[in-house]
């Protein structure tokens, strides 16, 4: 039993749908109410989709799982609701130091740039940001999340999902015009469709041990040792998560008994030979695990929809686990939300899948790198990364070479067909490609410190970015309102280095870059715009107001 935190149990409730004669029908059905899927429906419910959530369980996940969540992760949970509770909970970390043997090697910083709203990473135990997820969902009328009600079978149908439910009062049937599987890597839903998730598993086995400790033992940093002293021929990997507990995780080998690794009294000695016999601690939690890099051939199958562990599976190192999940949600929300409005093709799903295929991918090659890398199987590749970590000592080129574990990044949709490419004549200098997430920089409104992402929301916008000299004319600002009202408006954010004298219509609001960060991250001239998509990729850009250039963007965005 975890000794700093009470799981909380919360109760089956029964649904008026369980009383119909007929399966009721509801837009959207989520199976799996972890994090994946409660930021998936927080985020349709903010797209005034009502959503209902079936779990079998009754609370959080038991132990402290996933622990690291990445800058780009805060940024959606600013958005759902939760990123401000995550932050003042969790330990802020930026920095990360890699060892061998006794000596430190070199350190990197996670988030090098200043003036960003969130730091490159924090450590919190995911039940925390279950809780939160939560009682965020208590906050909203539009997602009925119920507890204790298991999905046994499902038929596809022409134009939906039907499911049939198990409950403690029986079982009940359930339309639903998608299915959104978020049940894990396990996933029923998966199963229950017949199909499979493929890929490679590695034969290592990690002991994850989590205790508690004086929190001055060690600063709030992420530290990597390949082959320490106290854990000979092997790797061991440190974090502090808040609540005093720390997070350690040993590479045991592929011939350990995990039943045994798992008891107490063998724990409790890998414990004290890493932090020395005069440390006091206690196991607060313990898990062995064997891990493998795995995905499905296509995340949509008709009207059923994967996303997060039910769509791909990674290793933990890099944390790339539910980072990347939390991003499959933020990608697939808007899409559905269009979809089921009939403001955009059903087809616009596919891009779901086209582009999380590509961010899977991509996070799996890292995880497979970094496992290779940090449990080499043979004495070849063990001599090369060691000769690779003895240069890393003194030579900057070869910390590029080491792997302890390439911490999560967004990835950069960057052939996506929602794309619009640059046009010939443009040039820029910026990492904000069509396709790439936007980046955060300080702005001011109304006099009022703030962030670019925090003004963006969950909608399309257009950052137009003006001085003194290229303001926007009469005409222009009546386009900007026409935009702002359409059936999928487009907001606009006009970006100036100093208050403007204008008076805006409704959707239009004046950030000021008083530091000129975002004119330099964006390499925004006056004139330059930016069109957003709602999970704040870029979908195309220009050097001069183009109204019909701007709708055209929009329209490819939406799948049209």
């Amino acid at each position: 039993m975890i000794k700093t935190y009470t799981f909380p149990r919360y109760p089956y409730v029964r649904s008026t749908d369980q009383d119909s004669d007929t399966p009721v029908r509801r837009p959207v059905v989520i199976g799996g109410a972890g994090p994946v899927g409660m930021a998936l429906a927080i985020d349709l419910a903010l797209h005034d989709i009502p959503v209902v959530v079936l779990d079998d369980n009754n609370t959080v996940s038991v132990g402290s799982r996933a622990v690291c969540y990445a800058k780009r992760l805060l940024e959606i949970m600013d958005r759902l609701g939760i990123g401000e509770r995550m932050i003042q909970k969790g330990v802020g970390w930026n920095l990360g130091k890699v060892f061998f043997e006794q000596d430190q090697v070199y350190s990197f910083d996670m988030l090098p740039e200043s003036h960003h709203r969130r730091p490159g990473f924090i450590n919190l135990q995911q039940y925390y940001v279950e809780q939160y997820l939560v009682e965020r969902i208590d906050e909203l009328d539009g997602v009925d999340l119920r507890w204790k009600n298991r999905i046994t079978a499902l038929e596809q149908l022409d134009d939906g999902v039907l499911l049939s439910i198990e409950t403690p009062d029986g079982v009940y049937r359930l339309e639903a015009d998608y299915l959104v599987a978020c049940d894990g890597a396990n996933s029923d839903i998966r199963a229950l469709c017949g199909l499979t998730s493929s890929g490679q598993v590695f034969q290592d086995r990690f002991l994850i041990a989590d205790v508690l400790m004086d929190p001055k033992r060690f600063p709030p940093e992420r530290w990597f040792w390949f082959n320490p002293p106290f854990h000979d021929g092997q790797s061991t990997l440190l974090h502090r998560q808040p609540d005093n507990v720390w997070r350690i995780d040993f590479d045991l080998g592929w011939e350990a008994d995990p039943e045994e690794e798992k008891k107490p009294e063998n724990i409790i000695p890998r414990v004290q030979a890493f932090l020395g016999e005069e440390v006091e601690f206690e196991l607060e939690w313990a898990s062995v695990y064997t891990f493998c890099c795995r995905r499905m051939d296509d995340f949509r199958h008709g009207r059923v929809l994967f996303a997060g562990d039910a769509a791909h599976q990674v290793s933990p190192f890099g944390a790339r686990g539910a980072n990347s999940g939390v991003q499959d949600t933020d990608n697939l929300a808007w899409k559905l939300a269009l979809v089921l409005k009939d403001q955009a093709p059903a087809t616009l799903l596919d891009t779901y899948t086209g582009e999380r295929l590509l961010a899977a991918d991509e996070n799996i090659r890292n995880s497979t790198r970094s496992t290779d890398f940090i449990t080499p199987k043979n004495e070849a590749s063990r001599a090369l990364r060691d000769a690779v970590l003895n240069l890393a000592r003194d030579y900057p080129f070869a910390r590029h070479l080491v792997n302890s574990g390439r911490l999560s990044l967004p990835s950069v949709y960057a052939d996506s067909r929602l794309n619009t490419a640059d046009a010939d004549a443009e040039a820029f200098d910026s990492a904000m490609v069509p396709g790439a997430p936007s980046t955060d920089g300080p702005v001011q409104r109304n006099g009022e410190d703030d962030f670019l992402l925090s003004r963006l929301g969950n909608a399309f916008n257009l950052l137009w970015f003006i001085d003194d000299a290229n303001l926007p004319s009469a005409t222009e600002l009546a386009v900007l309102a026409q935009l702002a009202s359409q059936p999928v408006p487009v907001g606009t954010r006009l970006v100036s280095r100093q208050p403007c004298a204008l008076e805006l219509p409704d959707g239009v609001e004046l950030l000021v870059d008083h530091l000129g960060i975002l004119a330099e991250r964006f390499d925004a001239a006056p004139g330059t715009f930016y069109l957003m998509r709602p999970d704040q990729h870029v979908c195309g850009r220009g050097r001069s107001f183009d109204p019909g250039r701007i709708q055209a963007m929009q329209r490819t965005a939406t799948g049209h």
